[in-house]
C-alpha cells in the first residue's frame, strides 16, 4: 500500500485543523432549515442508524453515505449555506477514512480521497485538492484500476490548470489519454479530450480547443453507434430464439394432437 495508518491518521488529524479551525464558517445548528425536506430526512435517518451499529466496516460506509447527501451543494444558492455542506462533506469523509483505515479498505479510502478532493478543490484549496488527488491515483495505481487512475489525473489536470501549472496539467492530461487509448476505454478517452478543450479554451487556444471537442464528439458517436449495434443484435438474437420456442411450442402441441387422435381412433 502506499500509504501507512500512521499516515492516514495523521492526515485525519491535520485536515480536522483545516475543516473546523481554519474555516471562518461554523456550522451554525446546521443551518440547513432552507434544504429540501427529503434530503434533510435522509441524513437524519443515516445519522440516527449510525447510532446503532458498532462495527467499523458499517460506520464507514454510513459516514460516506452521509457525505454523499452533503455533496449535493451545487443545488444550494446561498453561498453561507454550501459552504455548510461542504464543511459536513469533509467530516463525514474524514469520519469514513478513520474507519476504512482500520480494516485497510483500499477502495474506501480511495473515494473518500476522492471526495475530499473535489470539496476541497470548490473551496479554492487547491494544495490539500492535489494532495489528495495524489494519493486517490497512488491507491488507484496499486489496485490496478485504470479507470480511476484516469479519473484522479483528470482532477490533478483540472488543478494544476487553476494554480496555472499548465505545463504539468498537460503532462497528467497526456498520460490519461495513453492509458485510455492503450487500454481501449472510449468513455474515459471521450473525458479526456473533454478536459483537453476545457484546458485549451483556460489558455486561450481556440484551434485546439475546437479540435478536441471534436474529437469527444466523435468518441461519443462511436460509442452511441455500437451500444446501438449491440441492442440490435440483443433484439434480434431474442427474436430468435422466441421464433425457437414458437415452433417447438407448435411442434409438440401438434405431436400431442397426433398422438391423442390415435389413442381415440384405437378406442373406438
Amino acid at each position: 500500500m502506499p500509504y501507512t495508518r500512521k499516515t492516514v491518521l495523521l492526515l485525519l488529524f491535520l485536515c480536522c485543523f483545516y475543516s473546523l479551525f481554519a474555516s471562518t464558517n461554523k456550522i451554525d445548528s446546521l443551518g440547513l432549515q432552507d434544504q429540501p425536506t427529503s434530503n434533510l430526512n435522509t441524513i437524519d435517518s443515516l445519522k440516527k442508524e449510525l447510532g446503532k451499529v458498532e462495527a467499523d466496516s458499517l460506520k464507514a460506509i454510513l459516514y460516506s453515505k452521509i457525505a454523499a447527501q452533503y455533496l449535493k451543494y451545487d443545488s444550494i444558492a446561498s453561498k453561507k449555506e454550501r459552504h455548510t455542506y461542504q464543511n459536513e462533506a469533509i467530516n463525514n469523509t474524514l469520519s469514513a477514512i478513520h474507519h476504512y483505515s482500520k480494516y485497510d479498505d483500499s477502495v474506501g479510502l480511495r473515494n473518500s480521497f476522492d471526495v475530499l478532493a473535489k470539496v476541497y478543490h470548490a473551496q479554492h484549496k487547491y494544495i490539500q485538492a492535489k494532495w489528495f488527488s495524489i494519493q486517490s491515483n497512488s491507491i488507484s495505481r496499486a489496485i490496478n484500476d485504470n479507470a480511476n487512475i484516469i479519473a484522479s489525473l483528470l482532477e490533478l489536470a483540472s488543478v494544476k490548470t487553476d494554480i496555472k501549472d499548465y505545463k504539468l496539467a498537460v503532462r497528467d492530461l497526456n498520460e490519461a489519454l495513453s492509458i485510455s487509448s492503450k487500454n481501449h476505454m472510449p468513455k474515459q478517452e471521450a473525458d479526456v479530450q473533454l478536459h483537453y478543450a476545457m484546458f485549451y479554451n483556460v489558455i486561450k487556444n481556440t484551434e485546439k480547443a475546437a479540435t478536441a471537442m471534436k474529437r469527444y464528439a466523435a468518441i461519443n458517436d462511436s460509442i452511441k453507434r455500437d451500444n446501438e449495434a449491440r441492442t440490435l443484435a440483443k433484439l434480434k438474437t431474442t427474436d430468435s430464439l422466441q421464433q425457437v420456442k414458437k415452433k417447438v411450442y407448435m411442434t409438440n402441441n401438434d405431436g400431442k394432437s397426433f398422438s391423442t387422435a390415435i389413442v381415440l381412433s384405437s378406442s373406438l
